[in-house]
């Protein structure tokens, strides 16, 4: 997708999305064959159930069947949500993943897997899960010492109120 159709689609749509309690994440146009499949990518504080992204939908739909921003030619809408192990990249995304484990990939090279607890303007504050029967630590990060972080997905996670029975 050019830059110009991806810039005015977000324009278009940002609004809109804004408008129905979410935030848009991502716009991607991608040529099957002869359609093209245009996807959308919003996120909200709260998450999403599928009654809410139905009605995102048909907003976008809409409005992109009420301007040529599409251009000519048939396209399929997609509206989702970022998935179970999303990249983060805003502070939004932090925010949102207070609680869950996180792999970092550190600016010195090195890889960190922890649990963030606390997200402030200029970092985090995190929990080293502890190996062979060892206590968690915990530790700061800085956001400039953050090259790249994805959620990961934990299967046997106790919750807290199990944790604290």
């Amino acid at each position: 997708m050019s830059t110009t159709q991806s810039e005015r689609l977000r324009e278009l749509l940002d609004p809109l999305v804004t408008s129905q309690g979410f935030d848009l994440e991502e716009i991607e146009v991608e040529s099957v064959g002869r359609k093209r499949v245009l996807r959308v990518v919003v996120d909200s504080d709260e998450g999403a159930d599928l009654d809410a992204i139905a009605d995102v939908s048909r907003a976008l739909s809409a409005k992109l069947d009420e301007t040529d921003a599409m251009g000519e030619g048939e396209y399929t809408l997609e509206v989702g949500t970022p998935g179970a192990e999303r990249e983060l990249k805003e502070h939004r995304h932090y925010v949102r993943a207070t609680d869950r484990l996180v792999k970092f990939q550190l600016a010195d090279g090195d890889d960190l897997i922890a649990r963030i607890l606390n997200v402030e303007d200029d970092g985090l504050d995190v929990e080293v899960p502890g190996v062979k029967g060892r206590k968690p630590t915990a530790r700061r990060l800085a956001f400039e010492d953050i090259a790249k972080a994805r959620v990961q997905v934990e299967f046997s996670r106790k919750d807290k109120k199990e944790e604290e029975a």
